[in-house]
C-alpha cells in the first residue's frame, strides 16, 4: 500500500512539474519591467552616480578643514655665494637642508566653499530622484513594448482562428459545390478569402516577431532566447471619475519635476559661486620651519644635525588677502551663470507644463478608452451574432460568399479593435494611477 502511494506521488509530481515550469516561464508585465530594471545600463549608471554624489558631498565637507603640507629640501651650493653667518661673499661649497610644516585655512572666499557644499548636498539629495526617473522611464518604455508584443501575439491568434474558420468554410463550400448547391465562382471567392487570411496571418506573424524583438531590446534581454508573455490581458480596478483630478501636488512630486527644480537650484548656486570669485579671498597660514647648514670647503667642525634643527627652529603666522582687480574672465563667467539660472527656471516651468499636459492626456485617454471599450464590447457581441447568422444564411444559399466575407471581416476587425482598446486602457490606467495617486508603475516581486 505504501509502495502504491509512493508511485502515485511520483507520477503526480512528474505530471505537475511541467505545468509548474510552464507557469514559471510566463512573463507578466511586472516581471518584464523588473528584469529590464535589473539589466538596464542607465539604471546601473545612476547607481554609480548616486555613490559618486555621496563621495562629492564628503569631499565638499573636507574642504572646510585646514590644509596641511610638509616640505623637505636639500641644496648643494658652490662658487660665489653669501655666507649666512657673516652675510659676506665668499667662494665656498655649502650644504643646506630645510624642513617645514605649513597649515593653511581659508577664512573668506566669497562663499565659494559653502556654496560648493550646498551644491554637493543638493546633488546627493537628487541622486535617488534621478535613479527613480531612470526606472520610471525604463518602465514606461517596457510597458509600451509589452503591450505591442501582447497585442501582436493576440492578433496572430485571431488571424489563425479566422484562417481555420475560412478553411473549414472552404471545405464545406466544396462539398456543397459537388452537391450542386454552390457555384464555382462561390468556391473561388472562398478560396480567395482563404488566401487573403493566410497572407494576413503571415504579415501579422512578422509584426509579432518585430514587436517581440523590440520588447527584448527594451528589456536588455538576449534576442536569441525565448520569451513567452502572459496571455492574460492586463487587468486593474477602474478609478472613479472623481479620483482623476490632476493637482499641483501630484505634478510637484514627480521625479522629472523634482529634478527640474533641482537643476534650477544648482544653477542658482553656481551663479553665487561665480559671483564669489569676484570677491576678495582671505586665508590664514602658519607653520614651523628649521634647517641644517654645513660649510663643506672650510673643513671646520659644525654643530650636530639635531642641535642645528633645534636651534634653527622657528614658527610663523600670517594672513593673506587676495583682491581681484581686473578679471574679465570671471566677470563673463558670472554673467553666463546668471543666464544659465534663468534658462533653468524656464526649463522647470516647461517641465511642469509638460507633466501636467501628460497627466491630463493620460486621464483623457483613460476616460475615452473606458467608454470605447464598453461600446466595442457591444459591437463585438453584435458582429458575432451577425456573422453566425450570415454564415447560416450562406450555408442555406440565402447569402453570397462576398457578403459573408464582409461580415466575417467586420467581426474580426471589431475583435482586434476591442483587444487594442483593452490593452491601451490598462496602460492608461497605470499611468493615471502614477500621475494622480503616485502609485508605482510596476510591482516589485
Amino acid at each position: 500500500m505504501l509502495a502504491m502511494k509512493y508511485i502515485v506521488t511520483i507520477i503526480l509530481s512528474l505530471s505537475i512539474r511541467p505545468l509548474v515550469a510552464a507557469a514559471q516561464q510566463q512573463w507578466t508585465l511586472d516581471r518584464c519591467v523588473g528584469y529590464a530594471l535589473e539589466h538596464s545600463t542607465e539604471v546601473r549608471r545612476q547607481a554609480v552616480e548616486q555613490r559618486q554624489a555621496q563621495v562629492d558631498y564628503r569631499t565638499a565637507l573636507l574642504d572646510f578643514l585646514p590644509g596641511v603640507s610638509a616640505g623637505v629640501s636639500g641644496q648643494y651650493s658652490w662658487g660665489r655665494n653669501i655666507d649666512p653667518e657673516t652675510n659676506t661673499y665668499n667662494n665656498v661649497t655649502t650644504f643646506n637642508n630645510n624642513y617645514s610644516i605649513t597649515a593653511s585655512m581659508v577664512l573668506f572666499d566669497g562663499g565659494r566653499t559653502w556654496n560648493a557644499l550646498r551644491r554637493a548636498r543638493l546633488a546627493r539629495r537628487l541622486a535617488p530622484t534621478n535613479m527613480q526617473k531612470a526606472k520610471d522611464d525604463k518602465a514606461i518604455d517596457v510597458m509600451q513594448k509589452y503591450v505591442d508584443a501582447v497585442y501582436a501575439a493576440r492578433v496572430v491568434e485571431l488571424m489563425e482562428e479566422k484562417l481555420r474558420d475560412s478553411e473549414a468554410l472552404l471545405a464545406k463550400t466544396r462539398v456543397l459545390h459537388e452537391l450542386g448547391e454552390k457555384s464555382r465562382p462561390e468556391v473561388v471567392q472562398v478560396e480567395s478569402q482563404v488566401a487573403e487570411d493566410g497572407y494576413n496571418l503571415l504579415h501579422q506573424q512578422n509584426a509579432a516577431r518585430t514587436a517581440m524583438l523590440a520588447l527584448k531590446s527594451a528589456m536588455d534581454y538576449p534576442a536569441a532566447d525565448s520569451l513567452t508573455l502572459c496571455s492574460e490581458l492586463l487587468a486593474a480596478t477602474p478609478l472613479p471619475a472623481a479620483g482623476c483630478a490632476v493637482t499641483d501636488a501630484c505634478i510637484a512630486s514627480k521625479p522629472a519635476m523634482v529634478i527640474a527644480e533641482g537643476n534650477a537650484e544648482r544653477a542658482r548656486i553656481n551663479w553665487k559661486m561665480q559671483r564669489g570669485a569676484l570677491l576678495p579671498r582671505l586665508s590664514l597660514s602658519g607653520g614651523v620651519s628649521t634647517n641644517y647648514y654645513e660649510n663643506v670647503t672650510s673643513g671646520q667642525a659644525v654643530a650636530a644635525f639635531r642641535s642645528q634643527l633645534r636651534n634653527n627652529l622657528g614658527e610663523y603666522l600670517y594672513l593673506s588677502l587676495s583682491v581681484p582687480i581686473f578679471s574679465p574672465g570671471d566677470w563673463q563667467s558670472a554673467r553666463r551663470a546668471v543666464a544659465d539660472y534663468y534658462i533653468a527656471r524656464l526649463d522647470a516651468e516647461d517641465a511642469r507644463r509638460q507633466l501636467r499636459d501628460e497627466a491630463e492626456q493620460a486621464v483623457a485617454d483613460y476616460r475615452g478608452y473606458l467608454k470605447e471599450a464598453e461600446s466595442l464590447r457591444r459591437r463585438v457581441a453584435s458582429d458575432s451574432l451577425a456573422y453566425r447568422l450570415s454564415r447560416r444564411k450562406y450555408e442555406e444559399g440565402m447569402l453570397s460568399a462576398l457578403d459573408l466575407h464582409e461580415t466575417a471581416q467586420a467581426y474580426t476587425e471589431s475583435r482586434i479593435t476591442l483587444l487594442q482598446t483593452r490593452l491601451l486602457l490598462a496602460i492608461r490606467l497605470k499611468l493615471v494611477r502614477y500621475y494622480i495617486n503616485n502609485e508605482p508603475l510596476w510591482t516589485s516581486n
